[in-house]
C-alpha cells in the first residue's frame, strides 16, 4: 500500500535531475524533493552557467552532482543519472527535470505502478489532468500528434509521450539497451519504442502541468526530428513492435 507509504520505505528511491543551463530553477526543484527519496543524481549536462554551483551550495546528503563536460543532451544526461543510481543499488528511478516544472506531490503515484509490481516504466500523463488548460495550446497540439505516431509506431497505449515525469525500475532497466537511446530531444519517443521492443509494461498516470516562469528549449524543427526518429527505430525492428502491438489490443479486448 503507497498511500500509507510503507512500500516507499521498503525500497530504495532515486530520482535523477537532468539539467541544463538551469541555474534559475534548480534551487526550486532541490529544495522540494520529498523526504522519502533516498538519493538525488543532479546530472549537469555540460552547463555554461552556475547550474553546477547551485547544486553544490544545496545542503542535502541526498545529491550527487555528476557534470558532462560537453553538452550531451538530456537523453544522455538521464542515462548518465540510471547508470549511477542503479549502480548504487536503486529499486526505481524516477525522472524530474531542474526546471521545476514537475509536482513532487506528484511522485508517489509516478512511483506505484512499478513499487507495486504492474510495470517496469511509467510516464506521467498531463491531458488527462484538471489543470491541462495550463499548458501552451501549440505544446497540447504538437504532443497530441506526436503521440499518436508513437503509438502507431510502438503499439503501446499511451496518451502523452513527450512527458518528462517518468519512474523506470531495476527489472526494465535490466532490459533496456539504454546505450542505444537516442541522446538529445526525442529521447522520451525513442525510450517508448525500446520499450515495446524490449517487453516492458508500461503504464501512465496523471499528473499536473506546471508552467511558470521557465524557458523551454523545445524548437518546432524538433518535432520533425522525432518523427524522422519514429521511424528510424521502427524501421529497424518492425517484428517485436506489431507483436507488442498484437498483445496490446488483446489485453485491451478482454
Amino acid at each position: 500500500m503507497l498511500r500509507g507509504r510503507p512500500v516507499l520505505q521498503e525500497k530504495r528511491v532515486a530520482v535523477v535531475v537532468p539539467a541544463y543551463c538551469e541555474e534559475r530553477l534548480l534551487g526550486r526543484t532541490l529544495s522540494t524533493m520529498p523526504a522519502f527519496v533516498d538519493a538525488i543524481y543532479v546530472v549537469d549536462d555540460g552547463s555554461p552557467d552556475d547550474t553546477s554551483g547551485v547544486a553544490r551550495r544545496v545542503s542535502d546528503s541526498r545529491l550527487r552532482l555528476i557534470r558532462h563536460a560537453t553538452n550531451r543532451g538530456v537523453g544522455a544526461a538521464i542515462v548518465t543519472g540510471y547508470r549511477a543510481a542503479f549502480e548504487e543499488h536503486a529499486d526505481v528511478v524516477a525522472v524530474m527535470a531542474g526546471d521545476a516544472q514537475m509536482s513532487p506531490d506528484d511522485l508517489p503515484a509516478v512511483l506505484e505502478p512499478v513499487l507495486s509490481g504492474r510495470a517496469d516504466y511509467v510516464k506521467g500523463d498531463r491531458f488527462r489532468s484538471p489543470e491541462r488548460g495550463r499548458m501552451p495550446w501549440q505544446r497540447r497540439l504538437a504532443g497530441k500528434v506526436l503521440s499518436l505516431a508513437t503509438r502507431v509506431a510502438s503499439g503501446l497505449a499511451v496518451d502523452d509521450c513527450q512527458c518528462g515525469f517518468t519512474a523506470l525500475g531495476r527489472r526494465g532497466a535490466s532490459l533496456l539497451p539504454l546505450d542505444e537511446l537516442w541522446p538529445g530531444f526525442g529521447y522520451p519517443n525513442d525510450l517508448l519504442l525500446l520499450a515495446a521492443q524490449h517487453g516492458l509494461r508500461v503504464e501512465e498516470v496523471v499528473v499536473r502541468p506546471i508552467y511558470a516562469d521557465e524557458r523551454s528549449g523545445a524548437r518546432p524543427w524538433h518535432a520533425l526530428r522525432i518523427l524522422a526518429l519514429l521511424f528510424r527505430r521502427a524501421w529497424r525492428a518492425p517484428g517485436p513492435l506489431l507483436a507488442n502491438a498484437r498483445h496490446q489490443r488483446a489485453g485491451r479486448s478482454v
